[in-house]
């Protein structure tokens, strides 16, 4: 829980830092993330107490500079971390990051799920009546699962949107057995 709050601390700072460029940032931390996940060896080498700081150090400037145009106020960041031990968190700051974005930008994210892959159409016709509903800008992520039946589920921060076949024959159900 206290890497959580102690994320939290920094996302905010990188927000106020970031300014304008707050979703370029947010694009490069997802990013760099993503490519600590997929090598678990640098992110030892990032997190390891048996490295010095120096050699800790260095690796964090290999990264920032394969990095090719990285903001400078991620790079700070990316070298706060590794100064003060905590590059522990940065998974966890870059959730707490996005979510700062995503306020400030007035977007909400979520999720829709269907039975088949939806078409580029039907994902924009969707995204366009959930940003009616939810009066900001949605950002979805489209899953399948193939145990809906047809239609879909959308979820859109706390709300769901259950429009798949599968409720829709419980509901039938549920009216057949009251009468």
């Amino acid at each position: 829980m206290q890497n959580a709050s102690v994320a939290r601390r920094y996302a905010r700072a990188l927000l106020e830092a970031s300014g304008a460029q707050a979703d370029q940032v947010l694009t490069q931390l997802e990013e760099l993330v993503r490519s600590l996940n997929s090598s678990p060896s640098l992110l030892e080498a990032l997190t390891n107490p048996a490295l010095t700081i120096a050699q800790r150090t260095a690796v964090t400037e290999g990264l920032i500079k394969a990095a090719d145009g990285m903001q400078p106020m991620l790079a700070n960041l990316l070298r706060l971390l590794t100064d003060r031990n905590r590059f522990t968190i940065i998974a966890a700051l870059a959730l707490q990051y996005r979510a700062l974005v995503d306020v400030r930008m007035g977007r909400v994210r979520g999720t829709v799920t269907s039975a088949a892959l939806l078409g580029d159409a039907q994902l924009t016709a969707l995204k366009v009546q959930l940003e009616a509903l939810t009066q900001r800008k949605v950002v979805l992520e489209a899953k399948v699962d193939q145990a809906l039946l047809g239609g879909a589920v959308a979820t859109v921060g706390n709300r769901t949107y259950d429009g798949s076949l599968k409720s829709q024959l419980v509901e039938l159900g549920r009216q057949l057995m009251a009468s």
